[in-house]
């Protein structure tokens, strides 16, 4: 019993020190600090090393949601609306909203340009004027723009299965994270990944261009790339769980944490993201209902060894 309550003693300890880190965050990055505000900051780092781990891993934590979003940083006026001067509880709540406020940029800026979208947790077909079928997975964005020449398609977000009306006259292309796939009489699968893209040809074949380079990949293949370099050469896939989504399952396999972490994502209101490089690169493999995310990410933690730490309802951060 003795060695249970120091437990709970240094998750208390852990917890306090967390969401001081938070509100120093958040008053800094409101603007300079009067010199006795940092002086006490300078002080609070220097009290106890959980104090400056904590500190370097919210900061940490900004820098890879600013990264994996591809956003910009607030502007220190904007912050400073949200961030009361080291106010411990009120400034936690502050960062609550500032950060959220930033990913909400994000998500703001997608459904303002897209012409189809779906919410958290939803999964929709839609049928184009030609004829053409999109099956969106859950989050996910189009924008659609047909020409007299041309079909072409930009997925913004998520994933989508794409089975393509014939005709000869008008290409079908779908352009994704700075790529493009070119259908020939086919269907095919399109996820955005963080580094790029990952396309599955489920009927027929597509042609792949990205980085200056192209290939062909048929049916039953895959192929993975990333800005601004050429797509890898296909592998032969199974077809049926890599398009599990469709079916309320997210079948992963060997694939890197934050892949896994960003279908997660989707089933649930928020982000749930890796904090260290080291980790997100770990491999995961699992079948994972998509109802339920937060079961998933239990069975994740329990499999690699990691915390979920909620930082806010809207924010989960796995790490060590």
């Amino acid at each position: 019993m003795q060695e249970k309550g120091k437990g709970q003693e240094k998750g208390k300890g852990t917890d306090a020190a967390r969401d001081e880190a938070i509100a120093w965050w958040v008053a800094r990055r409101a603007g300079p600090l009067e010199p006795q505000e940092e002086e006490a900051f300078r002080a609070w780092l220097a009290r106890d090393p959980a104090h400056d781990a904590a500190f370097a891993d919210i900061a940490g934590m900004v820098r890879h949601v600013r990264g994996h979003l591809r956003i910009p940083s607030p502007s220190p006026r904007a912050a400073r609306a949200f961030a009361p001067r080291y106010r411990p509880a009120a400034a936690a709540l502050a960062a609550a909203a500032a950060l959220a406020l930033l990913i909400g940029f994000d998500d703001l800026s997608i459904l303002l340009r897209a012409d189809r979208a779906t919410s958290v947790g939803e999964t929709r077909s839609v049928t184009l004027e030609d004829g053409s079928r999109v099956h969106l997975d859950a989050r996910s964005a189009i924008t659609l723009r047909y020409g007299a020449g041309e079909r072409r398609v930009a997925l913004l977000r998520g994933e989508a299965l794409f089975e393509v009306a014939a005709d000869r006259a008008r290409p079908f292309v779908v352009e994704a994270a700075e790529g493009s796939v070119t259908a020939r009489g086919t269907a095919f699968d399109i996820a955005l990944t963080e580094e790029g893209a990952r396309v599955t040809v489920t009927e027929h074949s597509v042609e792949v261009t990205s980085g200056g380079g192209g290939i062909v990949v048929a049916e039953g293949g895959q192929t993975v790339y990333a800005r601004e370099r050429a797509a890898e050469a296909p592998r032969n896939v199974d077809i049926d769980a890599a398009t599990a989504w469709r079916r309320g399952k997210l079948i992963v396999e060997d694939a890197p944490l934050s892949e896994a972490l960003a279908a997660l994502s989707r089933h649930r209101r928020g982000y749930i993201l890796c904090l260290r490089p080291a980790d997100c690169a770990r491999r995961v493999t699992g079948v994972f209902g998509a109802g339920d995310p937060l079961r998933a990410l239990r069975e994740i933690e329990v499999s690699l060894g990691l915390t979920a730490t909620f930082l806010t309802d809207y924010l989960i951060v796995l790490h060590q």
